[in-house]
């Protein structure tokens, strides 16, 4: 039994369903995907991501690359992958913009006096390959999977963003590249292991690209659905789970929930002690997320930020810096750090024909219900004078319609929980089984635990094999 259809809980069920298990999957919403869900959010005719958008991660992914690669994996099941010319664009001030380009060569030639600081911070991290991903996403074991490719990542990944970006790039190009990209950790760029998230991101790029799933991310979720019945597992929506309880007998079940929903369904059986250990649980910033419907496309100053679908919006690498720090001390940025997405570009079919669709989100602090509207158009209009006018309708999320959305959004985070140093290793309790609850045949699969946020399903097929070696 599973509890959650987002994509950690749907791979642990695909997981145990391809081992031989009957498996069903309960979730709350009337329909599955948890942050992969789609709408028409604006208009009809134009369809938004609801939550996630960009999915580097679920190229890298082992078990997604298994499921989807091939003409046996993702055609069967109707998944298909849109590349951008660019997998991302970061303007800046001057009518120009640094962008990531699919060769690591072709992104450092444009950056001109740091062309070979990006070879060789990039390079490595790039020629390693799935050895490197496989690595990071990967269970903890002593030794681990991959050691060199690890050692050598963990110790550059292991900096802040900030301290790295100023050591290693001269150029404000560059720099800026970089902060964009450490800016999905949602830590502050001051913060260790805030480079971490940068020089990966970084990698993925060039080694995968930052795809768009057509017609929208609810494909990814339909897809697993699809392998999910394909073999002999089903998915019963608008089932809600209050209790352990109210659960059939069964031989194990998987949660994908974080710490705070454990506590509530299964609370007066844990053991004091990691009921406490799960009380001590850090949520992180929340998001605040507007989509668009526009009459035309956005109207950059630099016309080659159009190549991308993703755009980092912040300006300057102290710019972006002070915008983290603001949100870290519980303050709302003035110029907020932006990431936006553009999916209509490589995806016409998301919008009617010349109008297009944009999805946008800033970091506020956890809980916030600060309306933040008017500071990322700000922030587009920057860069895209005349952005406005193009704008037809918009929708807009605060932390509290994030979180009722996907309850395992708690606050607005996004990320399943703090994704600092301390939470890499303790997520959500320290040990090399954390998947594992001190319940007999009770599991944990969310991205509160290891290897953490992002679309990839790693989380929930670690703890499906935890629950396959406990059951051998």
């Amino acid at each position: 039994m599973v509890v959650g259809s987002g994509p950690n809980g749907l791979t642990a069920a695909i997981t145990l369903a391809r081992a031989g298990w009957d498996v069903t999957v309960l979730e709350a919403a009337s329909n599955a995907g948890g942050g992969l869900r789609s709408a028409e959010l604006t208009l009809p005719g134009f369809v938004h991501d609801v939550c996630s958008a960009i999915h580097p991660l679920a190229l890298a992914s082992p078990v997604f690359r298994e499921l989807f690669d091939g003409d046996h994996g993702a055609s069967r099941v109707g998944l298909e992958w849109l590349h951008p010319d660019l997998p991302l664009a970061h303007p800046l001030d001057g009518d120009r913009a640094a962008l990531l380009y699919r060769s690591v060569d072709e992104t450092a030639a444009a950056l001109g006096g740091d062309a070979d600081a990006y070879r060789r911070l990039f390079g490595p991290f790039v020629d390693a390959g799935f050895e490197l991903t496989d690595g990071l996403l990967a269970p903890l074991t002593i030794p681990p999977e991959h050691p060199v490719e690890l050692a050598r990542f963990g110790i550059v990944g292991v900096r802040s963003a900030r301290g790295l970006a100023r050591r290693r790039f001269e150029t404000e190009d560059a720099r800026a590249l970089f902060a964009g990209l450490a800016g999905h950790s949602i830590l502050s760029l001051r913060a260790p292991v805030s480079a971490g998230y940068a020089l990966m991101l970084g990698a993925l790029a060039h080694t995968v690209g930052w795809p768009v799933a057509r017609g929208g991310s609810q494909r990814i979720a339909d897809a697993l659905v699809a392998e999910l019945v394909a073999h002999g597992g089903r998915v019963e929506c608008g089932q809600r789970v209050t209790t352990l309880d109210e659960l059939p007998p069964t031989d194990a079940v998987l949660l994908d929930v974080t710490p705070r929903q454990l506590l509530d369904i299964a609370g007066g059986s844990l053991p004091g002690r990691y009921r406490r250990s799960l009380g001590r649980y850090r949520y992180g910033p929340g998001v605040f997320k507007l989509d668009w419907a526009l009459d035309g496309p956005i109207p950059w100053s630099d016309p080659d930020v159009a190549r991308a679908a993703t755009v980092h919006l912040g300006g300057t690498l102290d710019e972006i810096v002070t915008a983290e720090d603001e949100v870290q001390r519980g303050r709302h940025p003035q110029r907020p750090y932006v990431l936006l997405a553009q999916q209509s570009l490589v995806d016409p079919a998301r919008a009617p024909v010349g109008a297009h669709t944009v999805w946008a989100y800033c970091h506020v602090p956890n809980g916030s219900q600060v309306d933040m509207t008017d500071r990322i158009e700000a922030q587009i209009e920057r860069f895209a004078p005349g952005f406005a006018e193009r704008i037809v309708s918009r929708h807009a999320m605060n932390t509290v319609g994030v979180e009722r959305h996907d309850e395992n959004y708690v606050g607005g985070d996004i990320n399943g929980g703090v994704a600092d140093f301390r939470q890499f290793v303790i997520r959500p309790t320290l040990g090399l089984h954390p998947w594992k609850t001190p319940l007999d045949g009770v599991y944990l699969c969310s991205s509160s635990t290891p290897p953490g946020g992002g679309v990839h399903g790693m989380c929930g097929h670690h703890a499906a094999h935890e629950v396959l070696r406990d059951h051998r």
